[in-house]
């Protein structure tokens, strides 16, 4: 184990990517090195527990699940496996957040909750708050690549995922600074987090709690306008109380900027090691969403989901007691389906990795949305190459630092009124 997790760390700073010989085809090699990179432990002893079968309980871990019929089997039956018991997310959450805001909640609590909160994030909303939200970032972004630049594709998600999340609580701010800002205050309190954890210390929940008070106090007043046209006006409207809506902007801020920023990056290089880059840009239409789909299978944004049993039941043959904690390996449960392939029939886990039945992610219309838009501005900009990537250290998502992308052949020749039109990735140029 410790061999395998020093060979990892040995590979992780080859740099480039375009430039290598032959492909690795299911994108193999880098996710292994971004694994690593972000759990240099963990990650091997996940892997590990994986081939030991669908259900073993670990010691000092407690029952995993590797299997991702029995992982959806827990994840539905929210009467014996909850979220707010002892090795629970609410556990971990509720210190901070308080103890209202979906992440730590179950039973007519939460259904009443997640009943008003249906309607929040109606695709039609959230591809038009992107599109309102992201018209400039990806303005400048496409004309960077238009002009043949080297960008750094994590770090303009960073930005992206931060001016986003600034609509999403009510800030007024524009320029990437401030979304920079934002981005770096959740992937400060996110960072708090391991997979070992089972609690916040008191020094750090005190920590998250002066980095969440302010933007609660930002959504309280964006609360108080009633404005219909934001995020938190439309929560008033739906029938939330102010702490409801407050702590449910506490919630989209925790979860929804690092998922986001991290997948693009990786969906990107998915694309690009697997030489598919060119031909989904192709067809985004028909390509992009099973392409994103199968990046979120093989990337996991939620590598591991925990719950908590409430009373006397069994875990794909495993017997559990109240008290004891479920720790579903959803990267193990998705990973084996495969290595990346977009061209396969849609496959058993049914995006496991946004959870399932009333704790499934209410933020995925949001999510899509985001990524699409993004996605569709790199790939108008093919044919495109990896100059350098990096992975990220000491993250809670494993993620790339960067990876600056380039256009291949440079700069694109200017438009004059004789050039030709051509259709590029559903816009016109």
């Amino acid at each position: 184990m410790q061999l395998f997790a020093r060979k990892g760390r040995e590979q992780l700073h080859d740099h480039g990517g375009g430039k290598r010989k032959g492909r690795d085809h299911g994108g193999g090699k880098w996710e292994r090195r971004v694994q690593l990179a972000a759990h240099p432990v963990a990650y091997p002893l996940l892997r590990a527990v994986a081939r030991c079968g669908a259900v073993v309980r670990v010691p000092g871990v407690g029952v995993v699940v590797n299997d991702a019929a029995a992982a959806r089997e827990v994840l539905l039956d929210g009467d014996s496996f909850r979220k707010d018991g002892p090795g629970s997310p609410g556990e971990l959450w509720t210190p901070v957040l308080g103890p209202s805001v979906l992440l730590n909640m179950e039973g007519e609590g939460h259904r009443e909750l997640r009943r008003k909160l249906a309607g929040l994030f109606t695709p039609g909303y959230a591809e038009r708050l992107c599109d309102d939200v992201l018209a400039g970032p990806l303005d400048r972004l496409a004309g960077r690549l238009r002009r043949g630049a080297a960008v750094d594709v994590a770090d303009e998600m960073r930005v992206m995922a931060g001016a986003v999340i600034c609509e999403v609580i009510g800030l007024e701010a524009t320029g990437e600074t401030a979304y920079r800002q934002m981005f770096a205050q959740g992937e400060e309190i996110v960072s708090m987090v391991s997979l070992r954890k089972r609690r916040l210390s008191a020094a750090q929940a005190a920590r998250a709690r002066r980095v969440l008070d302010p933007i609660g106090a930002i959504a309280a007043r964006a609360y108080a306008s009633g404005d219909e046209r934001t995020v938190m006006g439309r929560m008033r409207a739906l029938g939330l109380s102010e702490a409801e809506a407050r702590g449910a902007a506490g919630a989209f801020f925790l979860t929804g900027t690092e998922t986001v920023a991290t997948l693009v990056p990786r969906l990107i290089a998915l694309l690009h090691d697997s030489g598919r880059l060119e031909q989904v840009a192709a067809d985004p239409g028909r390509l992009l969403d099973p392409s994103i789909d199968e990046a979120m299978r093989v990337t996991t944004p939620t590598p591991v989901m925990l719950r908590s049993v409430h009373r006397s039941s069994r875990v794909g043959g495993v017997a559990v007691e109240p008290g004891d904690r479920v720790l579903i390996a959803t990267y193990n449960c998705c990973r084996a389906f495969g290595p990346f392939d977009p061209e396969r029939p849609p496959l058993d886990p049914r995006r496991l990795w946004f959870g399932a039945g009333p704790h499934f992610c209410l933020g995925y219309p949001l999510a899509m949305a985001e990524i699409r838009a993004v996605a569709r501005t790199l790939l108008a900009a093919t044919p495109l190459e990896i100059v350098r990537r990096r992975p990220a250290r000491g993250v809670l998502i494993p993620a790339y630092r960067s990876v600056e992308l380039r256009r291949v052949g440079g700069a694109e020749p200017p438009v004059t009124p004789d050039t030709p039109r051509v259709n590029k990735g559903g816009g016109w140029v």
